[in-house]
Protein backbone atom coordinates (compact mmCIF):
# COMPACT_ATOMS: atom_id res chain seq x y z
CA UNK A 1 0.00 0.00 0.00
CA UNK A 2 2.81 2.40 0.91
CA UNK A 3 4.64 1.56 -2.33
CA UNK A 4 1.51 2.32 -4.37
CA UNK A 5 1.14 5.73 -2.67
CA UNK A 6 4.78 6.58 -3.39
CA UNK A 7 4.35 5.70 -7.07
CA UNK A 8 1.28 7.92 -7.28
CA UNK A 9 2.71 10.90 -5.42
CA UNK A 10 6.21 11.00 -6.93
CA UNK A 11 6.05 12.94 -10.23
CA UNK A 12 7.10 11.00 -13.27
CA UNK A 13 10.17 12.33 -15.05
CA UNK A 14 9.41 13.45 -18.60
CA UNK A 15 11.08 11.41 -21.29
CA UNK A 16 13.39 13.59 -23.35
CA UNK A 17 12.64 13.05 -27.06
CA UNK A 18 15.49 11.61 -29.08
CA UNK A 19 16.66 14.55 -31.18
CA UNK A 20 19.48 15.01 -33.69
CA UNK A 21 20.83 18.21 -35.23
CA UNK A 22 22.05 17.74 -38.80
CA UNK A 23 24.82 20.18 -39.71
CA UNK A 24 26.22 20.02 -43.26
CA UNK A 25 29.81 21.25 -43.51
CA UNK A 26 32.27 22.29 -46.16
CA UNK A 27 35.35 24.15 -44.90
CA UNK A 28 33.91 25.01 -41.49
CA UNK A 29 37.05 24.41 -39.39
CA UNK A 30 36.70 27.88 -37.85
CA UNK A 31 33.18 27.19 -36.59
CA UNK A 32 32.58 23.47 -36.13
CA UNK A 33 34.29 22.91 -32.77
CA UNK A 34 32.61 25.91 -31.12
CA UNK A 35 29.25 24.84 -32.53
CA UNK A 36 29.57 21.25 -31.30
CA UNK A 37 30.58 22.28 -27.78
CA UNK A 38 27.67 24.71 -27.53
CA UNK A 39 25.00 22.28 -28.73
CA UNK A 40 26.30 19.48 -26.52
CA UNK A 41 25.99 21.60 -23.38
CA UNK A 42 22.21 22.06 -23.57
CA UNK A 43 20.01 20.13 -21.11
CA UNK A 44 17.95 18.67 -23.98
CA UNK A 45 20.84 16.26 -24.74
CA UNK A 46 20.77 16.84 -28.50
CA UNK A 47 22.79 14.53 -30.71
CA UNK A 48 24.67 15.95 -33.70
CA UNK A 49 25.21 14.52 -37.16
CA UNK A 50 27.87 16.29 -39.22
CA UNK A 51 27.57 15.62 -42.96
CA UNK A 52 30.90 16.70 -44.38
CA UNK A 53 31.53 16.98 -48.11
CA UNK A 54 35.25 16.30 -48.14
CA UNK A 55 36.32 19.61 -46.58
CA UNK A 56 39.98 20.21 -47.49
CA UNK A 57 40.47 22.39 -44.38
CA UNK A 58 40.29 19.48 -41.92
CA UNK A 59 36.72 19.97 -40.68
CA UNK A 60 36.11 16.21 -40.53
CA UNK A 61 39.30 15.61 -38.51
CA UNK A 62 38.12 18.10 -35.87
CA UNK A 63 34.78 16.31 -35.59
CA UNK A 64 36.45 12.90 -35.31
CA UNK A 65 38.67 14.17 -32.50
CA UNK A 66 35.63 15.49 -30.62
CA UNK A 67 33.87 12.14 -30.95
CA UNK A 68 36.16 10.92 -28.17
CA UNK A 69 34.62 13.55 -25.88
CA UNK A 70 31.00 13.13 -26.97
CA UNK A 71 30.75 9.37 -27.39
CA UNK A 72 27.42 8.14 -28.82
CA UNK A 73 26.13 11.71 -29.27
CA UNK A 74 28.39 13.07 -32.02
CA UNK A 75 28.29 11.39 -35.42
CA UNK A 76 29.84 12.12 -38.79
CA UNK A 77 29.03 11.02 -42.32
CA UNK A 78 31.83 11.80 -44.78
CA UNK A 79 31.00 12.21 -48.45
CA UNK A 80 33.36 12.46 -51.41
CA UNK A 81 33.39 16.01 -52.73
CA UNK A 82 31.01 18.94 -52.56
CA UNK A 83 27.55 17.62 -53.48
CA UNK A 84 25.25 20.39 -52.28
CA UNK A 85 23.20 21.30 -49.24
CA UNK A 86 20.02 19.53 -50.32
CA UNK A 87 21.69 16.16 -50.89
CA UNK A 88 23.52 16.51 -47.57
CA UNK A 89 20.24 16.98 -45.71
CA UNK A 90 18.55 14.09 -47.53
CA UNK A 91 21.51 11.90 -46.62
CA UNK A 92 21.14 13.08 -43.02
CA UNK A 93 17.36 12.56 -42.96
CA UNK A 94 17.69 8.95 -44.07
CA UNK A 95 20.44 8.31 -41.52
CA UNK A 96 18.30 9.86 -38.76
CA UNK A 97 15.27 7.73 -39.62
CA UNK A 98 17.37 4.56 -39.65
CA UNK A 99 18.74 5.44 -36.24
CA UNK A 100 15.36 6.05 -34.61
CA UNK A 101 15.35 9.81 -33.97
CA UNK A 102 12.00 11.41 -33.22
CA UNK A 103 12.96 15.03 -33.94
CA UNK A 104 15.39 16.00 -36.70
CA UNK A 105 16.85 19.49 -37.04
CA UNK A 106 18.47 21.40 -39.88
CA UNK A 107 21.02 24.03 -38.83
CA UNK A 108 23.95 25.89 -40.39
CA UNK A 109 27.40 25.60 -38.86
CA UNK A 110 28.32 29.28 -39.16
CA UNK A 111 26.23 30.57 -36.20
CA UNK A 112 23.85 32.46 -38.49
CA UNK A 113 21.34 30.20 -36.73
CA UNK A 114 21.65 30.68 -32.98
CA UNK A 115 21.83 27.21 -31.37
CA UNK A 116 20.13 28.70 -28.28
CA UNK A 117 16.94 28.57 -30.38
CA UNK A 118 17.02 24.78 -30.81
CA UNK A 119 14.96 24.27 -27.65
CA UNK A 120 12.37 26.81 -28.83
CA UNK A 121 11.95 24.97 -32.14
CA UNK A 122 11.61 21.66 -30.30
CA UNK A 123 9.10 23.02 -27.78
CA UNK A 124 6.97 24.48 -30.59
CA UNK A 125 6.03 21.02 -31.88
CA UNK A 126 6.86 18.67 -29.01
CA UNK A 127 3.93 16.59 -27.84
CA UNK A 128 2.02 16.82 -31.10
CA UNK A 129 1.49 20.61 -31.20
CA UNK A 130 2.82 20.51 -34.75
CA UNK A 131 5.05 18.43 -36.99
CA UNK A 132 7.43 21.03 -38.40
CA UNK A 133 8.78 24.24 -36.87
CA UNK A 134 10.68 26.95 -38.73
CA UNK A 135 13.14 29.45 -37.31
CA UNK A 136 11.58 32.38 -39.13
CA UNK A 137 13.15 35.73 -40.00
CA UNK A 138 9.94 37.20 -41.39
CA UNK A 139 7.15 36.22 -39.02
CA UNK A 140 6.20 38.63 -36.22
CA UNK A 141 9.22 39.07 -33.96
CA UNK A 142 11.75 37.69 -36.46
CA UNK A 143 14.80 39.75 -37.43
CA UNK A 144 17.87 39.79 -39.68
CA UNK A 145 21.16 41.21 -38.40
CA UNK A 146 24.34 42.20 -40.26
CA UNK A 147 23.01 41.49 -43.74
CA UNK A 148 23.35 44.11 -46.50
CA UNK A 149 20.01 45.82 -47.14
CA UNK A 150 19.82 44.57 -50.74
CA UNK A 151 20.22 40.96 -49.61
CA UNK A 152 17.47 41.39 -47.00
CA UNK A 153 15.15 42.76 -49.69
CA UNK A 154 16.00 39.94 -52.09
CA UNK A 155 15.36 37.27 -49.45
CA UNK A 156 12.14 38.89 -48.23
CA UNK A 157 10.66 39.30 -51.69
CA UNK A 158 11.80 35.79 -52.66
CA UNK A 159 9.49 34.47 -49.92
CA UNK A 160 6.63 36.59 -51.27
CA UNK A 161 7.32 35.23 -54.77
CA UNK A 162 7.18 31.64 -53.47
CA UNK A 163 3.95 32.25 -51.55
CA UNK A 164 2.30 33.69 -54.67
CA UNK A 165 3.12 30.58 -56.70
CA UNK A 166 2.75 27.76 -54.18
CA UNK A 167 0.17 29.26 -51.82
CA UNK A 168 1.77 27.69 -48.74
CA UNK A 169 1.13 30.50 -46.27
CA UNK A 170 4.65 30.49 -44.77
CA UNK A 171 6.40 33.80 -44.14
CA UNK A 172 9.99 32.52 -44.40
CA UNK A 173 9.87 30.01 -47.23
CA UNK A 174 13.65 29.77 -47.72
CA UNK A 175 14.51 29.33 -44.02
CA UNK A 176 17.08 26.65 -43.24
CA UNK A 177 16.70 26.44 -39.44
CA UNK A 178 14.05 23.75 -39.00
CA UNK A 179 12.81 21.00 -36.70
CA UNK A 180 10.96 18.05 -38.26
CA UNK A 181 9.01 15.36 -36.51
CA UNK A 182 10.06 12.06 -38.05
CA UNK A 183 6.53 11.54 -39.43
CA UNK A 184 7.20 14.33 -41.97
CA UNK A 185 10.41 12.75 -43.23
CA UNK A 186 8.76 9.33 -43.43
CA UNK A 187 5.96 10.72 -45.60
CA UNK A 188 7.83 13.06 -47.97
CA UNK A 189 9.27 11.41 -51.10
CA UNK A 190 12.86 12.45 -50.39
CA UNK A 191 14.28 10.77 -53.48
CA UNK A 192 12.05 12.94 -55.71
CA UNK A 193 13.62 16.21 -54.51
CA UNK A 194 16.42 17.22 -56.91
CA UNK A 195 17.33 20.63 -55.49
CA UNK A 196 20.53 21.65 -53.70
CA UNK A 197 20.05 25.17 -52.28
CA UNK A 198 17.15 27.47 -51.39
CA UNK A 199 14.87 25.48 -53.68
CA UNK A 200 15.42 22.43 -51.47
CA UNK A 201 14.25 24.35 -48.39
CA UNK A 202 11.18 25.60 -50.25
CA UNK A 203 10.36 22.15 -51.61
CA UNK A 204 10.51 20.45 -48.19
CA UNK A 205 8.06 22.99 -46.72
CA UNK A 206 5.77 22.68 -49.73
CA UNK A 207 5.80 18.88 -49.48
CA UNK A 208 5.00 18.98 -45.75
CA UNK A 209 2.14 21.37 -46.41
CA UNK A 210 0.75 19.18 -49.21
CA UNK A 211 0.70 16.20 -46.86
CA UNK A 212 -1.31 18.17 -44.31
CA UNK A 213 1.31 18.55 -41.58
CA UNK A 214 1.00 21.47 -39.19
CA UNK A 215 3.82 24.00 -39.63
CA UNK A 216 4.69 26.54 -36.93
CA UNK A 217 6.95 29.57 -37.45
CA UNK A 218 9.10 30.56 -34.49
CA UNK A 219 10.65 34.06 -34.61
CA UNK A 220 14.44 34.13 -34.59
CA UNK A 221 17.20 36.66 -35.20
CA UNK A 222 19.32 35.57 -38.17
CA UNK A 223 22.93 36.80 -37.99
CA UNK A 224 25.33 36.77 -40.96
CA UNK A 225 28.36 34.51 -40.52
CA UNK A 226 31.44 35.92 -38.75
CA UNK A 227 33.96 33.27 -39.85
CA UNK A 228 34.48 31.33 -43.05
CA UNK A 229 33.09 31.99 -46.51
CA UNK A 230 29.50 31.94 -47.68
CA UNK A 231 28.58 29.03 -49.99
CA UNK A 232 25.92 31.10 -51.80
CA UNK A 233 26.07 31.47 -55.59
CA UNK A 234 24.00 32.86 -58.45
CA UNK A 235 23.21 29.29 -59.52
CA UNK A 236 21.45 28.65 -56.20
CA UNK A 237 19.22 31.67 -56.72
CA UNK A 238 18.39 30.61 -60.28
CA UNK A 239 17.56 27.10 -59.11
CA UNK A 240 15.07 28.52 -56.61
CA UNK A 241 13.54 31.05 -59.03
CA UNK A 242 12.74 28.49 -61.72
CA UNK A 243 12.47 25.44 -59.47
CA UNK A 244 9.37 26.75 -57.70
CA UNK A 245 7.32 26.24 -60.86
CA UNK A 246 8.46 22.64 -61.27
CA UNK A 247 7.40 21.84 -57.70
CA UNK A 248 3.77 22.24 -58.76
CA UNK A 249 4.13 19.11 -60.92
CA UNK A 250 6.35 17.02 -58.66
CA UNK A 251 5.24 13.94 -56.75
CA UNK A 252 6.27 14.80 -53.20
Amino acid sequence: MILILILILVPKSRKVPKSVVIIPTYNESENVEKMIHQVMNYPEQFHILIVDDGSPDGTASIVERLQETYKERLHIEKRAGKQGLGTAYIHGFKWSLRNGYEYVFEMDCDFSHNPDDLARLLNAIDGGKGQLSIGSRYCKGGKVSNWPFDRILMSYFASIYVRMILWIGIKDTTAGFICYHRSVLEKVQLDNIPFKGYAFQICMKYAAKKHGFKIIEVPITFVDRLYGESKMSSGIFKEAFFGVWSMLRMKL
